[in-house]
């Protein structure tokens, strides 16, 4: 959209790049948002919505890495590897994704029935720490104005904290439960 109205700015490749990055942010945010959505509300079909807001994530992800490797790098892998090696910022964007990795590739109906459901939701968990890297790896980028790194952690604090929550709720019903039945 930008690109069609000419305002790309004087550098479009970062701006691309950091336009990719900011949406692979956003759609995983949503995607930990439909577990919340779901609990709360009671509404299961938000569900449907979860594989493909995932594959957006790793899709924009996919586009970001991309224009790093190609723009900034020029397929030079020996100077990727140092980059991941001697910048922080780097090394927490490319664990995000190595770890989204194995969940896109396993988030079709076939992967999951050759998984198990239980091992591919454990696989699955990964979403968490990738989420995280992606985070630091946006905080640690900004240079000045922190307000959308903070308000990215903040969402993620949050979207975290209520499965944190969640799960203390059903081990203390589970525990309350078992007292009340001896």
């Amino acid at each position: 959209m930008d690109a069609a109205r000419h305002q790309l700015g004087a550098d479009p490749v970062n701006s691309a790049t950091h336009t990719t990055g900011t949406l692979s942010l956003i759609f995983l945010m949503l995607t930990l948002a439909i577990t919340p959505l779901r609990k709360i509300t009671g509404w299961n079909f938000f569900s449907h919505f979860r594989r493909m807001l995932g594959l957006f994530a790793y899709f924009y992800l996919l586009v970001h890495l991309s224009l790093y490797i190609g723009f900034y790098q020029g397929f030079d892998f020996t100077r990727i590897f140092w980059d991941v090696v001697y910048r922080r910022f780097i090394l927490f964007g490319m664990a995000a994704f190595v770890m989204l990795t194995p969940l896109a590739i396993t988030s079709t109906n076939g992967m999951i029935k050759r998984l198990g459901a239980k091992r591919w939701k454990k696989l699955h968990e990964l979403i968490y720490f990738a989420a995280i890297a992606g985070v630091i790896h946006y905080w640690m980028l900004v240079k000045a104005d922190l307000s959308r790194p903070k308000a990215f952690a903040g969402v993620l604090t949050l979207l975290l904290g209520f499965r944190v929550g969640w799960y203390w709720k059903g081990k203390w019903k589970n525990r309350a439960g078992r007292r009340g039945s001896v």
